[in-house]
C-alpha cells in the first residue's frame, strides 16, 4: 500500500502518524519506500520524521491570523500555491490512499487528494476539532475520532470511526524493561507520583511544585519531578541550598517515559493528546492541568472528557494552588480505591489495537 501522511505543527499531529507507519511497517503492509510524509520546513515534523527514517517532503503554508485579518489575504495565496504542490507530489508519489491529521499543511494535501478521487481520511486525537479537520470532514471518504466531543463536531455522521490515538497500541507493543525506582533510591512498593510538563517543561506546574515542597517531603509517598529542560538549571540553582527529602527526585526530564509509567501510582501533567493516549494505554490515574495556552483551549476538553469518565482529576491553572495540587495528590496516593477505581476507568478509554483499527479503515477504503 502506497500512503501520503500529512499534518504538523505539533506532536498531536505527527505522533499518531509515527505510529501507524510503524505498525504498517510490522505488519508488512508498507515499507518505507511506500511512505511519504508531507510537512513543512518550519513545524516540528520537520525534525522528528527524517529522524525516524521516514521519506519527507515540505509545502510551505501558515494558519490564518486572528489578529491581523490583512495577513489572510498572503494566508489564502499560500494556500493556494499549496494546493498546486500537493498536486504535484501526489501524481509524483501515486499514493493509494492520503491520510491526514490536523494542521495547515494537511488542510491543502487532503483536499487535493479528495478532489483526484483518491481515498482520503482524516484522524482528530483532541477533544475540538482543528480548523483543518472541521474543513476537510466535508470532503474526506473517512472520519477517525478518538473523544466523543469530537465525533458531535462533525456533521457527516456515516463517515465517522471511532479508533483512539494510534499511540496507544505503540506504547503497550514497546515491551520495555520495567522501570528500576531503586536506582532513586526509591522503594518499590510505595506510592508514587510522576510531575511533568512536557520535555521543556511547564512553568505553572514548577511554580507549584516549588511552593508545594516542604509539604511534599513529610508525605509518605514518592515524588518524581521532571521540571523540563528549560527550567531545570534555574530550579537546581534555586535549591542549591535546600535538603532534599528522600522521597523526592528531581530531573530534567526522563527519555524512557513509557517504561516509566506503569510503575507510577498516578501522574500530574498537561493533557495533550499524545500524553492522554499513554495514560490510557496504561491506566495511569491522572491529575491533568490543561495548559491555556492552546488553540481553543482544546486541552481543558481533553481533561474534562477524561475527568467525566472517571479517568482523571482536573485543576484548571487558575485554580492551581499548593492547596488543590496536594490534595489532589493526596486523594490518589493515600486512597488505595480511589487510584484503583481511576486505573480502571482510564484503561477503559484506552484503545489497545487502535492503529490496527485505523489501518483496517485504509484497507477498506484501498481495498473495498
Amino acid at each position: 500500500m502506497r500512503v501520503i501522511f500529512t499534518g504538523g505543527g505539533t506532536g498531536g499531529h505527527i505522533y499518531p502518524i509515527m505510529a501507524i507507519i510503524e505498525r504498517l511497517e510490522e505488519r508488512g503492509i508498507a515499507n518505507k519506500d511506500e511512505i511519504l510524509f508531507v510537512g513543512t520546513e518550519k513545524g516540528l515534523e520537520s525534525k522528528i520524521v527524517p529522524a525516524a527514517g521516514v521519506n519527507f517532503t515540505t509545502i510551505k503554508i501558515q494558519g490564518f491570523n486572528r489578529k491581523n485579518p490583512l495577513k489572510n489575504f498572503e494566508t489564502i495565496e499560500l494556500f493556494l500555491k499549496a494546493t498546486k504542490r500537493a498536486k504535484e507530489i501526489i501524481k509524483d508519489f501515486k499514493p493509494d490512499l492520503v491520510l491526514g491529521t490536523g494542521g495547515y499543511v494537511s488542510g491543502a494535501v487532503v483536499y487535493e487528494a479528495a478532489k483526484m478521487h483518491i481515498p482520503t481520511m482524516i484522524h482528530e486525537s483532541n477533544s475540538v476539532v482543528g480548523l483543518a479537520n472541521k474543513f476537510l470532514g466535508h470532503y474526506v471518504d473517512r472520519i477517525c475520532y478518538t473523544f466523543e466531543d469530537a465525533a458531535k463536531q462533525f456533521g457527516e455522521k456515516k463517515k465517522l470511526v471511532k479508533t483512539g490515538n494510534p499511540r496507544s497500541q505503540q506504547v503497550l507493543n514497546l515491551n520495555l524493561e520495567p522501570f528500576d525506582l531503586t536506582q532513586w533510591g526509591f522503594e518499590t512498593d510505595v506510592p508514587t507520583v510522576l510531575v511533568f510538563g512536557g520535555s521543556r517543561g511547564a512553568l505553572a506546574i514548577n511554580r507549584v511544585m516549588l511552593k508545594s515542597l516542604k509539604e511534599l517531603e513529610n508525605k509518605p509517598y514518592q515524588i518524581v519531578w521532571a521540571t523540563g529542560t528549560y527550567y531545570y538549571d534555574a530550579i537546581d540553582k534555586k535549591l542549591a541550598d535546600h535538603h532534599l527529602g528522600e522521597n523526592i527526585k528531581i530531573l530534567p526530564y526522563i527519555e524512557n517515559m513509557p517504561a516509566l509509567l506503569p510503575e507510577m501510582t498516578c501522574v500530574v501533567a498537561r493533557s495533550g493528546a499524545t500524553s492522554l493516549a499513554e495514560f490510557t494505554a496504561l491506566g495511569v490515574p491522572a491529575i491533568l492541568i490543561p495548559s491555556p495556552n492552546v488553540t481553543h483551549n482544546h486541552q481543558l476538553k481533553n481533561a474534562q472528557d477524561m475527568e467525566a469518565r472517571g479517568a482523571a482529576i482536573v485543576i484548571p491553572e487558575d485554580d492551581l494552588n499548593p492547596n488543590s495540587f496536594v490534595s489532589s495528590i493526596d486523594h490518589l496516593l493515600l486512597d488505595q480505591k480511589a487510584a484503583q477505581a481511576m486505573s480502571a476507568a482510564s484503561k477503559q478509554m484506552g484503545v489497545p489495537d487502535s492503529s490496527d483499527q485505523i489501518i483496517k479503515v485504509m484497507d477498506e477504503l484501498v481495498h473495498g
